[in-house]
């Protein structure tokens, strides 16, 4: 009973509404639902000489206007979507040229004061096993995590007391801590960035955060659509505050934190409407910051323990939208990494990354200390939701390699200060995407020494020469004879033993 009332007095101290209010244009935030919806009416039947405009803005890396973004969202002729869908991968290539980041997730708390209806950390599903890991189990699941050979995490944590900032600098700092040494090589390795998903704060907290050495801070509205956020946040929790999750981006830009990552859950309402939303939000991140998002995330919701909504939503995206939402976030926000996840089966986040998506995950485990006891991972009480791929990192890098991309683990930029506004610049200018290609190459090359079996090494081998002599070609490079050098001397350096080198 005590505990009760220590939460509810701490639900009631978290919302800090002058915070918010800072934000507003004359007390409204930035998510118009009579404009969003007029658009998607008035833009009906684009078309196909409008799309052709509207793609060649997209090559030219220009962040579309609500009413191209609408436009392309209601294209209907499928040799215009084959368009589309080529144009996506374009733009990525031209943004980020032909790698995929890597990364895995680590949730590190299920303890939870919401309720939020297709959540398994839902407070009133009785079926959840609560758990909140120690720094040393951080620590352990960690140790799992970089012997598959992840140099990025992003931790996950439910919205309690007990998980509050404190805990996760501390864990933040304990992923750090961890080093392993490589099952090939010997060589020793860590975590070299940590990115958050966790429940927003004021700003004095975030700039906790900020002090602890995070990466990118990720915070996902949900939806947009303000009737269903209500209807599927009740009203006397923390998440039940629409605007206090809307503007947490807002107060992490203000407290420092110069990457942060917006995201939509598809299956609450109209996917349309959401990619809307997500737009929206950007260009206000824009408007407020002068710098966007540096990541989008489109999850769809899956099955949850303890939610029927998550699994008989009306609004279910199906297969073919998804692709097509897919493509059209990468076409509307062209300098934006996205992130596609295995809540995706195998065959749909291929699929993605084919559509311009940047960044994925694998070997992902999401019960909270499953990396560690991997029976765990069997039981649907121990999610917040189910996933659709579960193959280890090797396997994914396979796929992506045959597929003829590069796997990267590069984390230069957050070292070199290619972060924020710079990397923005950078990317629109389709400068970063050289800087990509380089250390995805040199990074690449680590995890083929240190953790790769025979036959990932010689496919990836292959990929690498020809990566190499592709970037001998390339004419940016040949002006910039001091970056060439540079590369050429850190990766004959990796081959001998030395590690975490990055142009």
């Amino acid at each position: 009973m005590e505990t009760d009332r220590y939460i509810t007095n701490w639900v009631k101290g978290v919302i800090v509404k002058r915070e918010i209010d800072k934000y507003l244009i004359d007390g409204k935030d930035f998510i118009d639902e009579q404009d969003i919806g007029k658009r998607l009416i008035e833009n009906r039947n684009p078309p196909s000489a409008h799309i052709k405009d509207i793609l060649e803005k997209s090559l030219a890396i220009q962040t579309l206007n609500s009413d191209e973004t609408a436009a392309l969202l209601n294209v209907t002729s499928q040799d215009d979507w084959e368009r589309i869908f080529e144009t996506a991968l374009v733009v990525k290539k031209k943004v980020y040229d032909n790698r995929i980041v890597f990364f895995a997730p680590l949730y590190c708390s299920n303890l939870c004061v919401n309720n939020c209806a297709y959540c398994g950390f839902r407070i009133q599903n009785r079926n959840e096993i609560r758990r909140l890991l120690t720094l040393e189990e951080i620590r352990n699941e960690t140790s799992v995590v970089l012997k598959e050979g992840h140099k990025r995490l992003i931790l996950v944590f439910g919205e309690h007391y007990r998980s509050d900032v404190d805990y996760i600098a501390a864990a933040v700092k304990s992923v750090y801590d961890v080093t392993e040494i490589s099952s090939q090589s010997g060589q020793s390795s860590s975590i070299r960035r940590v990115n958050i998903n966790a429940a927003p704060m004021e700003i004095e907290k975030l700039q906790i955060l900020k002090k602890s050495g995070i990466g990118t801070y990720q915070v996902f509205q949900e939806t947009y659509h303000h009737q269903t956020y209500h209807s599927v946040h009740p009203a006397n929790t923390i998440k039940g505050d629409y605007r206090w999750r809307l503007y947490a981006l807002h107060r992490a830009m203000d407290a420092g934190i110069e990457d942060v990552g917006i995201g939509s859950l598809f299956g609450l309402y109209d996917w349309r409407f959401e990619a809307m939303g997500l737009l929206a939000h950007a260009l206000d991140l824009e408007r407020q910051f002068g710098v966007g998002p540096h990541t989008i995330s489109f999850p769809r919701m899956t099955p949850a323990s303890g939610s029927f909504l998550s699994a008989d939503s009306p609004w279910r995206v199906s297969d073919d939208d998804f692709k097509k939402l897919v493509a059209v976030l990468r076409l509307s926000m062209p300098t934006a990494g996205m992130i596609v996840t295995a809540r995706e089966k195998a065959e749909i986040k291929k699929s993605a990354i084919l559509l311009g998506c940047t960044q994925t995950d694998a070997s992902t485990r999401i019960g909270i200390g499953a990396y560690s006891d991997q029976k765990k991972e069997e039981n649907l009480n121990n999610k917040q939701f189910s996933i659709g791929d579960s193959r280890n990192l090797e396997e994914v890098i396979q796929e992506v390699v045959g597929l003829g991309f590069i796997p990267s683990f590069c984390t230069a930029g957050y070292r070199c200060g290619r972060t924020g506004s710079t990397i923005m610049g950078m990317l629109s200018h389709c400068d970063e995407g050289k800087f990509c290609k380089l250390n995805a190459v040199l990074t690449f090359r680590e995890y083929l020494s240190d953790y790769a079996t025979a036959l990932t090494r010689t496919d990836g081998e292959a990929l690498i020469t020809k990566e190499i002599n592709e970037i001998e070609s390339m004419k940016y490079f040949r002006t910039k004879p001091h970056l060439l050098e540079k590369f050429r001397n850190d990766y004959r350096e990796i081959l001998v033993g030395k590690r975490d080198l990055y142009v």
